[in-house]
Formats: C-alpha cells, structure tokens, sequence
C-alpha cells in the first residue's frame, strides 16, 4: 500500500509517499519534497523521486491552503504515476476529545474546525489542506495523526493546570506537541535493541520542546495547552508570567488586542526577538562569534532553558539513563549539544558529536553514567506506519 504523507506547517507543505508493506515490515520510501514559502510572492517546489532530486520550480506563493497543496498533489501524480491508496495528515491540536489519531470523516473535521481556538495558527491550515485532499482522492482512506497522542500517557497530575473547575471542563490543560518526533525516537531506540528506561528527548528545531519517557511512555512534557510554552524556541517565547501577558494584554489597544499580543508570541519572540536576527540557530552562531552581544546572550537564553528542563525531569525520573537529541538542531548542531551537557555529569564525546552521519548516532563518552543520542526525527514514517495500522480496519 502506498501512502501519501502530508505535513504542513505556517509557510510550507512537506509531503512523502512509502511503500509500507505488509504488517511489520519497514516503509521504503518512493517520493519526499517540500512546498516552501507559502504567503509570500514566489514558493518553490522541491521533489525527490526514487532518491533522485528534481530541478526545483518556483510556483506561486499566495496560494490559499488548498491551491498550495493542489499544487503537491499534482507534483505527486507527475513522472512515474505513483498510486496513492491511503493519506496521512500531520495534525498539531485535535481539540479537547480527540485523544487518538482518527480516520478523517465530516464529524472529525468538525471537531477540529472547533479545535482552532486551541491552535488558531495551525488547525484551520490543516483542515483546508485535508478538505482539499479529500476532494480530489475522494476513494482513499484519509487519517488524521495528531502531535499530542504520544503524551496521552502523562498522569494526571502532569496534564492538569491549578484553575477553575469550570475551565477544566472545557478541555484546558497542558496536552503536550513533538509526539509524533517522540514516538519516532523511542521506535528507533528500541530498534538499538534495548529501550533505556528513563529517557529525556530533546526536540530542538524552529519549535523546541524537551519531554520525559519512561518506559517508552511520556510521563511529562515541556509544552502545554499550545505549542507556545515551555523552552525557548526560535519564534515563541516558551514559559512566561500569566502576569507579563496580562500587562501585554493592558498595553495593547483596539478589540484585536489579544491578536496583536498572539501573533508576536507566535512569530516575533523567541531567539528572533531577542537578536532581530532570522529564525536560523546557523545566523545565530555566526553573529555571536563575530562578537554580537544579542546573540550571545540568546544562545545563552536558550542553552539555560534547556538545561534547565532537562535537570527537572531527570530529578522526576529518578536519574536519566540517556538523552536524546532529535529536530533540525538536536540533530546537526554539535555546538548547541555540547553547550547544553556543558557542566552537567552528563559528558560527550567531542569527536562523536562533531561528525556528521545518519540514523541513531551515539555521542556520548563510553564512561558517562548517561548515554546521550543524536537521531532524526522521522516523523513521516510514523504517520505512515499509523496509517497502516488503521487503514485495513476501515476498508
């Protein structure tokens, strides 16, 4: 069965298709490619097809959601017509009663079409891209994969925040995101043979989150009710004062106070606010060694925030027998990994850490109490296996 994987974010379409087999076996991949800068004036489409790469086109980027990804599921049908039986959607918030990933119906995208008041920058792009898809392979199963099922597993105590009664009711509590990433990284640290069992993963990238597993379950998780908290990420703030959004809130003017306050939490804090630099750790880096100060001091920023998550949770946990890194950054910036272990008991191999290769890579010292990893996060592969695992049972 092939499977066709769509992954949107604010300003791109990633998309793949696997071959995933039979029950069991490893997806292969046939196709991946990326639609990019979407809301601007020009996007680019980038496909790789039976591991060859294309000559990257420019289309047009003020695309609505459902052109843009019209314009995917035609750069999927070109060249050697792959037959698409199946597709999976990246999902980030399923909204207060969806607790699993779900073959898409009108009921189900009702629900999130209702779910956008918890993620209002991210569902209502799903559901054009979903809606789209639907209409043009109307006779195929389509699946909705959600990036906070993996944290279903949190206990209670974990998920529940100190308010009213009332607002609990309404399905506000901390939910958790990156669990599609998580998931992927324990499946392929069971795959090393054996699973540690108080892991800390780390998912560093644009946005950055830092998660507790026990056992192979998430037990606690640095972001919350949105994608907005917990540890610093590129253009979100993670954790701050109730009472520093509020004097946010008083200082704004106009009915789209709350707007205005939301989109510069969502794209203008982070490291971009504190370097008016762009959303890039690479730029970053560069202007700290040529001696800006912003920049030296969000890196800064952003290490403490880190380390600071990860000492919290080992303490929960009991101790840590290994950490892993995994996202854009987790994965390929050394710099980032060894300033984050830096101090700690936790030691790394410099020479390790330093080279480049793919899959898991172990980058810790032999004689560390706690191993450290570096993996990709693949989280196409896991919506491809979800699909595969649910398709048969609704065909």
């Amino acid at each position: 069965m092939n499977v066709l994987v769509l992954n949107g974010g604010s300003s791109s379409i990633k998309f793949s298709v696997f071959d995933v087999g039979g029950e069991g076996g490893e997806p292969r991949l046939l196709l991946d490619g990326e639609l990019s800068g979407l809301g601007g004036a020009q996007a680019s489409l980038a496909v790789t097809r039976g591991g060859k790469q294309e000559k990257t086109r420019a289309v047009r980027g003020s695309e609505t959601r459902g052109g843009a990804v019209g314009i995917v599921l035609d750069a999927v049908g070109q060249g050697d017509s792959i037959a698409v039986e199946a597709v999976g959607y990246r999902v980030v918030h399923p909204g207060a009663w969806i607790t699993d990933h779900v073959c898409v119906t009108e009921d189900v995208l009702q629900q999130l079409e209702a779910a956008a008041e918890f993620a209002p920058l991210h569902d209502p792009a799903a559901v054009a891209m979903i809606r789209e898809t639907m209409r043009r392979m109307p006779d195929v199963a389509h699946v909705a994969c959600f990036d906070t099922v993996f944290h279903e597993t949190m206990p209670e105590e974990a998920r529940t925040y100190p308010i009213p009664k009332e607002l609990r009711a309404r399905g506000v509590r901390r939910y958790g995101f990156h669990g599609l990433s998580c998931e992927s990284a324990v499946r392929q640290m069971r795959k090393l043979g054996t699973l540690p069992a108080r892991m800390v993963i780390a998912h560093l990238g644009s946005g950055c989150s830092v998660t507790a597993v026990l056992d192979g379950e998430s037990v606690d998780t640095t972001m919350g009710l949105t994608p907005t908290g917990g540890v610093v990420m590129g253009t979100r703030p993670g954790d701050l004062d109730p009472g520093l959004l509020l004097y946010l809130l008083r200082q704004e003017r106009g009915d789209d106070a709350a707007a205005k306050v939301e989109e510069m939490l969502n794209h203008r804090a982070g490291m971009v606010g504190l370097t008016g630099l762009a959303n890039d750790m690479k730029v970053v880096r560069a202007a700290a060694e040529a001696g800006d100060e912003a920049a030296v001091l969000a890196l800064k920023v952003f290490t403490r925030s880190v380390r600071k998550a990860i000492g919290g949770f080992a303490w929960l946990l009991g101790g840590l027998d290994a950490i892993v890194f995994t996202g854009g950054i987790g994965e390929h910036d050394a710099a980032t990994r060894a300033e984050i272990l830096s101090g700690s008991d936790v030691w790394i191999n410099s020479a390790l850490n330093r080279a480049e290769g793919g899959g898991v890579r172990r980058i810790g010292a032999s004689d560390s109490k706690t191993a450290v990893f570096a993996v990709p996060a693949e989280e196409d592969l896991v919506i491809a296996l979800h699909v595969r695992r649910m398709v048969p049972a609704v065909a």
